[in-house]
C-alpha cells in the first residue's frame, strides 16, 4: 500500500497507517499508542544539571571528543558528488556530548522537532544504544568552533526500538533512529523554545530532489570542527547485505567522515523544514565518506515520538 507522507508538528492531528492520533492529546496515561513492546523500549542515562554540564564541556573538551558509533571508512565514491562545505550550523541542528565508562569525550549529531513540551531531539540509535554508562551526557544546539551559543541541555531521557536493542547495529539497521528527551537548560528554557524546531516526516517517499544534509565530521583542519552543509537528491537503496536488510534512503555528497552520524536529511516543506532522515541505518551511515544513508521513517519512530511525548518510564536495554 502506498504510503502518504506524514508531518508531525506539535498539537495537530496526524494520521498513521489509518489511526488518527492527536499529539497534544498523548500527554495522559490512557493515550493511543502506549505500552507498544517493540517500541517501548527507552534508556534512562545518568542526571546531570544544567549548570553542570554546561560548566564540564568547555571548548577543549567538545573538540577532544571522538565520534561515537562505528568510523566511516572505505574508498570515496568513484562517480562525482556533490561537494560540501563547512558552515556555523542551523539552531535547531547540534552535538549531543557524553563521557564513556573510560572517561573519554564522546559526540553524535541530532535535530530539534516540534513537539508538545518543546524538548525533543532525533537522532541515530547506533550513537546511544551501548550500555555503557553515558556521564554528562548533554545536547549542545548548533556547536560549531568551540562555541555553545543557546546554551547546554540535559539528556533525559532516550527512546529506541527495542528491535534495535535485540537485532544489533546491522539486524536492526531499519530502526537506527533514537527520540531523545531533554531537559531544560540552565535558565529554565526548553531547548524548543530556544532554537525552535523541524516537522518530523514519517512515510516522506524516498525520491527527493534537493535535500539538505549536515553532519559534524570527527576531524578537521580547523582547530574547532565546523558542521557540514551539502544539497543533493536522495533514493531509495535496498539493501543487498542479507546481515544488514531493509531499504534505506541514500544520498550522495562529499567528505561525510565518521562523526557525522545522527545529521538531518531536511528537506523544505509546509514554509519551513522537515527532519526526513538522520545519518545511520545502512552500515550506520554507510562505507564511504560521499554516500550516506538514512533509515525510512516509518510508524515504528511515529511510536517513539508517542512513548517520548508521554514520558513513559524507561526500561532496559
Amino acid at each position: 500500500m502506498r504510503r502518504r507522507p506524514l508531518a508531525i508538528r506539535g498539537c495537530v492531528t496526524a494520521t498513521v497507517t489509518g489511526l488518527l492520533v492527536a499529539v497534544a492529546a498523548l500527554q495522559g496515561p490512557a493515550a493511543a499508542g502506549a505500552g507498544g513492546p517493540r517500541a517501548r523500549a527507552a534508556e534512562a542515562v545518568p542526571s546531570v544539571s544544567s549548570a553542570a554540564a554546561d560548566a564540564y564541556w568547555t571548548p577543549e573538551r567538545m573538540r577532544a571528543a571522538l565520534p561515537a558509533g562505528s568510523a566511516r571508512k572505505g574508498p570515496a565514491a568513484d562517480d562525482p558528488v556533490p561537494p560540501s562545505h563547512p558552515f556555523d550550523g542551523l539552531p535547531q541542528v547540534g552535538t549531543f556530548f557524553w563521557t564513556d565508562g573510560q572517561n573519554t569525550g564522546r559526540f553524535c549529531g541530532g535535530t530539534v522537532v516540534r513537539s508538545p513540551h518543546r524538548d525533543l531531539v532525533v537522532s541515530a540509535a547506533h550513537c546511544l544504544r551501548s550500555p555503557d554508562p553515558k556521564k554528562r551526557l548533554s545536547f549542545v544546539p548548533q556547536y560549531h568552533d568551540g562555541l555553545k551559543p543557546h546554551g547546554v541541555f540535559p539528556v533525559e531521557l532516550i527512546y529506541i526500538d527495542q528491535r534495535y536493542y535485540d537485532l544489533g547495529t546491522d539486524g536492526g539497521a531499519r530502526w537506527d533512529y533514537t527520540v531523545v528527551r531533554l531537559g531544560r537548560r540552565a535558565d529554565g528554557t526548553r531547548v524548543e523554545r530556544a532554537v525552535g524546531g523541524f516537522d518530523l516526516a514519517v512515510y516522506p517517499g524516498y525520491r527527493h530532489g534537493n535535500v539538505r544534509l549536515i553532519g559534524y565530521p570527527g576531524s578537521s583542519d580547523a582547530r574547532y570542527p565546523k558542521p557540514l552543509d551539502c544539497s543533493s537528491s536522495t533514493h531509495r537503496y535496498t539493501s543487498t547485505d542479507p546481515a544488514a536488510p531493509g531499504d534505506f534512503l541514500e544520498i550522495a555528497c562529499a567528505g561525510y567522515v565518521g562523526g557525522t552520524s545522527g545529521g538531518p536529511f531536511l528537506v523544505r516543506r509546509f514554509g519551513g523544514y522537515a527532519l526526513i532522515g538522520v545519518i545511520g541505518g545502512y552500515h550506520t551511515g554507510g562505507d564511504t565518506p560521499d554516500i550516506s544513508y538514512s533509515s525510512y521513517f516509518t510508524e515504528d519512530l511515529w511510536e517513539l515520538y508517542v512513548q517520548a511525548v508521554r514520558g513513559d518510564d524507561p526500561a532496559a536495554p
